[in-house]
């Protein structure tokens, strides 16, 4: 039995229009994740405050190809350029982690209102069981 021809590309039309959707989607997704991506590097400051002590800290995130690299620098703690052991970047989540501290830094990007540029890294520093909320901000708008 040969099957009708409208029976068959209704089918056919539903699962073109559902991978167009997808696919249109996907490229959507990806493009807004690389105009974050693009805006991320360059130097973030904040202010970490622990007891009654306070420290300024400036991570400068720089790019390759497909990574991120990170260094820290506080003037307080004598700290110059250490180099982060790894940056991880995914679903607008940031991880740098400073092993020689046995630190992270986590956070997430928050956009402005255009949703083009990072406005702030909304996180947390995590050290010796400690976690402290530090919002790093571009270091020019410190």
């Amino acid at each position: 039995m040969v099957p009708d021809m409208k029976s068959v590309s209704t089918p056919i039309a539903i699962l073109t229009s559902t991978l167009l959707c997808l696919l249109l989607s996907g490229a959507v997704t990806a493009q807004q994740a690389d105009i974050g991506q693009e805006s991320l590097a360059g130097s973030w400051a904040g202010t970490l405050v622990i007891g009654r002590d306070s420290f300024d800290m400036t991570f400068n995130l720089t790019r390759d190809e497909d990574s991120f690299n990170a260094a820290l620098i506080s003037r307080q703690l004598g700290i110059y350029g250490m180099p982060a052991e790894s940056v991880v970047l995914k679903n607008n989540r940031i991880t740098i982690r400073l092993e020689i501290l046995a630190a992270e830094y986590t956070g997430r990007l928050k956009m402005d209102e255009s949703g083009s540029e990072i406005a702030f890294i909304d996180g947390e520093w995590f050290q010796e069981g400690e976690m402290v909320p530090v919002i790093l901000r571009p270091a020019e708008s410190q």
